[in-house]
This record gives structure tokens, sequence and C-alpha cells, in this order.
């Protein structure tokens, strides 16, 4: 795949459209590979040299840029032309248009209700899912559970769903554990949309890159860091980017 350095990541320029058609045309048995979704806050993160996603991020097979706010910034400001593949929009794209009923699915993450309501809604037949404990990043025991179901379980789509570094730095381990087939998709809190337990922004706020002011209302307490203290610094990044292009020209 080629790729787009910026800002400390070498983005796949994929839209929504060509990601879901990439992750479709490769077999269930192929050997692991794996997507990220970098946001404002992964690439913040990134930026001051997160060690649980910088290496995390060097053996993903593709890395779509999930920001609206990051593609619009980049675009005023100069720099490259990012398309927007969110990964709960191509979560949702998967589960609508690409996978069958018959497909083997295995889910890491979440909890006996959204795999329920998984099989419900989408008539899945194969769906095989672990519940992990929270604290992975730090439970190696806890950490090497996940990898092992993953590999004991062969699937054609592996959605870990335990947020973020945690979901990247076990996409990683599986993928050089060695065994494991399929496309593995670090995915946050995307099935949670997809099944109803949460209620995401309207289109038109997301289409406007205003899904960040949609949660922060929602959740003014939980999401107050995430959006000035961890995301904000964002702005600053892409505005030495460039006057680095400005001096550099």
């Amino acid at each position: 795949m080629p790729v787009l350095p910026y800002l400390g990541v070498a983005f796949t320029p994929l839209g929504l459209d060509e990601a879901a058609a990439a992750v479709a045309e490769r077999p269930a048995d192929a050997p692991f590979a794996y997507v990220v979704t970098p946001n404002a806050q992964h690439v913040v993160r990134i930026n001051r040299a997160d060690p649980d996603l910088t290496t995390a991020y060097r053996d993903a097979w593709l890395r779509l840029c999930d920001s609206r706010v990051l593609a619009l910034l980049a675009r005023l400001l100069g720099g490259p032309a990012l398309p927007a593949a969110a990964g709960s929009d191509l979560t949702a794209r998967l589960f609508r248009s690409v996978i069958r009923p018959d497909d083997t699915v295995t889910v890491v993450g979440g909890d006996a209700e959204m795999a329920e309501r998984l099989r419900g809604i989408y008539g899945l037949r194969a769906l095989q899912c672990h519940f992990p404990p929270m604290g992975l990043l730090r439970d190696d025991a806890a950490m090497r559970a996940c990898v092992d179901f993953v590999a004991a379980h062969p699937a054609r789509f592996v959605f870990l769903a335990v947020g973020t570094p945690q979901g990247e730095a076990m996409a990683q381990r599986i993928f050089r554990h060695g065994g494991a087939t399929g496309t593995g998709l670090c995915i946050g809190a995307s099935l949670l949309f997809l099944t109803g337990q949460s209620r995401r922004a309207p289109l038109w706020m997301r289409r406007l890159a205003l899904e960040w002011l949609y949660r922060l209302l929602a959740d003014p307490r939980r999401h107050f860091r995430r959006v000035f203290v961890e995301s904000l610094p964002l702005v600053g990044l892409v505005a030495a980017d460039r006057l680095r292009r400005a001096f550099g020209r």
C-alpha cells in the first residue's frame, strides 16, 4: 500500500470505500494483518513518542485517517490531502455490506450483551468472543490470553474492541506471535454504536467535523480532558508543520 507521511504517521491515503474494499479482498486464511485508525489524540501521542502506539503503528498494514478535524486542518494549512476513513464508519460498512452470516468473526472486548446483539442484528453464526479484564496494557497474562485466543480461533475478521492503546498493542503482538490469520481492526467503541449500546453523533455533525463536540456535550466529564488536553495540541502540530514547509520553500 502507498503511504503518505504526515505528523509522524505513515498514513495510508485511502477513503472509506477504498479501505473497505481492501479489507474485503483479503481472504480468511491470509496471514494476520491489522488496521489502525489514527485520530487527533493518537497523532499527539505519537509526536510525544508514546511507545505503545509508535511501535504498534510500524507493523500496521493500513493506517487510516480517523479524524475529519485533522483532514480539515491539513487542507487549510497546506498539508497533504488526507482522505478520512473513520474506524466506526469502516466497521459499520464491513458489517452491513461485507460480512456474511457464515463468515467467522472474532471479537476481543465488549461483553455478552454486545455479542448477543451482534448475532441478532447481523445473523452471525460463527461469532467467537473473548472478554478480557480492564487494564490489559499492564497485565501480561491477560494480554497473552487475548493473543492466544485469536491465534487459536482463526477468523476472517478480528475486531479488537478494547480501546487505545490496548488494541494497537494487542494487534502488534498477534502479528508478531505468528500463526494467526485474517484481518484485525482496532475499532475502539465502534461495536457499541452498531449494537445501539451507545449513540454516535448525527451524520451532519460528523460531516462538519464536529463529532468531538457531540461527545463533549454528551459526557463533558469524560471527554473534557480528551478534547482539550489530549487532542487540542494537534492544532499546534499542524501549524508547526506549516511553518516548516514555508521555511523549507
